[in-house]
């Protein structure tokens, strides 16, 4: 079984690749989401992302939690700025 490339050149995506893949399901998506939303070319994904391999279940576990709870700290944070700053 012979791997598939991992190199990409700028403009010249390669088949079978993470970067590819991710560009690939962020779009799919992103047409959906904003269809659905009746808001034709607004952004979804923040940008960039980041690889990780998880190594064992506690691993998987922590990250599991913190993408459940993510979205409220975000929420607390804006909420803290907004206090802070005003609505800039």
């Amino acid at each position: 079984m012979q791997r598939a490339p991992t190199m990409e050149s700028f403009g010249k995506p390669t088949t079978y690749s993470i970067p590819t893949i991710v560009r690939l399901i962020k779009s799919i998506t992103t047409k959906r989401i904003n269809l659905t939303r009746g808001m034709p070319a607004a952004p979804v994904w923040q940008r960039g992302y980041f690889d990780r391999i998880i190594r064992d279940a506690l691993e998987l576990e922590r990250i599991r939690q913190y993408i459940a709870e993510n979205p409220g700290q975000w929420v607390r944070t804006k909420n803290i700025m907004f206090q802070l700053y005003g609505n800039r």
